[in-house]
């Protein structure tokens, strides 16, 4: 062996023995790019491992690099530097879980942010898991009630479903959301609403109307705001569903808001771009189907045998200028149990829930609705679809037949009937009788610009004269022989009532 060899070889024993500690748990930041951080050494660090930084902030890697890895700062990135060190955890990012979320509100992380102090642990979960088996789960049977006529009788949603809710700009999503949890008052489901990229002023107003409608005390707000940085935006709906998670293998149903999901992969589109992976469709990574397919598979309804809790996810996405063809639109659509789409048109008309009939679709919410409204909504999804279409042909005929002209009238008032205001759910009970009342007929006569006044109306005479019919139907949840022949007699005496 000649002298290069000797010298070579004692090099190359030397670093696997005064080396190999200091590879495998610490590295050296080599550079640091808008909340991602590329980082030498760590080669034994794995995906999705925590990170702790000189400067005090944590981080999580995101990247795995020939030369190293890539890492997003949960923190202030300015204050790490080039060339620090960097200590590997060795745990996979999770988060601290229990009752005492209830009530709270949270940063992207898991963090209280609402100055009501920190939250008690009892466990600790993985933000990233695996969906639950198709042996854990459970068909979908029963139903979330949104107290939305428009949906709870068009597109229902059932608890472990995931439904889509898609539309432009200021056409009413959120609100879709909010009153859906506003409407779980009085029920069993604890609601968690995940906020992503909104303006802070639109997060506080959310929790102020929370708070004023006494829905805090069974939500959970996870707030990812406009001003925090890409890195929170993108683990806030992991970090959302995983607190989720842990009340449903509780037993206990949740709902889980995404408002939304295109600022998401926005969120991850930025980090992604900063990695330099390469840029696909509309310049996302080729892998942001999986970031929503892996947060939404979450979604389920567990089997008795397994707690038998559920999480329903109510996803949302905003659409420009109604393109539901656009890369994200059509990832998410192909993801969910169906979609609710909400029209422009239809919002700037005043027709509110603007909800569009013909597209929107529920694939297994119609399984876990309750008989009472099958019975009254079952044929008025189709009618209405058509309704809308004999309409515009109506416009350009001046002269149609009795059948024709009828069914049009009814659609009208159907119409009508389905608008609601902001912030008001109806109970199941209140739900079915306004309907059942337009479905048979009895506001045929009633002039279209009159329905709402006499909802209202109707409504308070129900609550006030017949609470008891109004109880039977929310307990029964179905419309026996005798209520309807009761429902026949209180339709008869108020409609004739307003005719006097």
């Amino acid at each position: 062996m000649n002298l290069v060899d000797e010298i070579l070889q004692e090099i190359e024993g030397s670093g696997k023995q005064s080396g190999a500690i200091i590879k495998t748990h610490v590295g050296t930041v080599r550079e640091v790019k808008d909340e991602v951080v590329f980082i030498d050494g760590l080669q034994t660090v794995s995906y999705g491992e925590m990170l702790r930084f000189k400067a005090g902030s944590t981080g999580m890697v995101i990247d795995l690099l020939e030369d190293g890895v890539g890492a997003i700062v949960f923190g202030n990135y300015e204050l790490i530097e080039e060339g620090e060190t960097v200590e590997a955890t060795g745990d996979v990012f999770s988060i601290a879980v229990s009752d005492d979320f209830i009530g709270r509100v949270v940063d992207g992380i898991g963090s209280p942010i609402d100055g009501k102090g920190s939250i008690k642990a009892t466990e600790k979960y993985q933000v990233e898991k695996v969906a639950p088996g198709i042996i854990y789960r459970k068909s979908v049977s029963e139903p979330v009630q949104t107290g939305i006529k428009a949906i709870d009788a068009l597109v229902p949603i059932g608890r472990g479903q995931r439904e889509l809710i898609i539309g432009d700009r200021g056409t009413g999503k959120s609100t879709i959301a909010i009153d859906t949890i506003l409407n779980q008052k009085k029920g069993d489901m604890i609601c968690i609403y995940t906020i992503i990229g909104q303006k802070k002023s639109t997060t506080a107003t959310l929790i102020e109307l929370l708070k004023k409608q006494k829905a805090m005390e069974y939500t959970i707000v996870v707030a990812a705001t406009a001003s925090d940085s890409a890195a929170m935006q993108y683990i806030a709906p992991y970090v959302a569903t995983t607190i989720g998670e842990y009340f449903m293998e509780k037993g206990k149903d949740v709902l889980v808001v995404y408002d939304d999901l295109t600022k998401h992969a926005w969120a991850y589109r930025q980090i992604s771009l900063i990695l330099r992976r390469p840029a696909g469709r509309e310049a996302y990574p080729g892998d942001v189907f999986y970031l929503h397919s892996r947060l939404l598979e979450r979604s389920a309804k567990i089997d008795k045998k397994y707690g038998g809790g559920s999480l329903t996810a109510l996803p949302i996405i905003q659409t420009l200028e109604g393109d539901v063809s656009a890369y994200i639109p059509t990832n998410v659509i192909s993801i969910t149990d169906g979609q609710i789409f909400l029209e422009t048109d239809l919002f700037n008309s005043g027709i509110r829930p603007a909800i569009n009939v013909g597209i929107s679709v529920s694939r297994v919410g119609s399984s876990a609705q309750t008989k009472a409204m099958k019975q009254v909504a079952g044929k008025l999804k189709n009618d209405l679809a058509q309704y809308r279409e004999l309409a515009a042909f109506a416009q350009f005929e001046s002269e149609l037949d009795d059948k024709t002209k009828q069914f049009i009238d009814r659609g009208a008032r159907m119409t009508q009937l389905l608008r609601q205001k902001k912030n008001a759910p109806l109970s199941l009970s209140a739900q079915v009788a306004i309907l059942w009342m337009g479905a048979n007929g009895y506001l045929d006569a009633i002039p279209v610009a009159k329905i709402e006044a006499l909802e209202i109306e109707f409504n308070d005479f129900m609550q006030t004269s017949h609470t008891k019919l109004l109880e039977k139907i929310e307990i029964d949840k179905k419309i026996e022989e005798g209520s309807e022949k009761e429902l026949h007699k209180i339709a008869e005496m108020f409609i004739k009532k307003q005719k006097l």
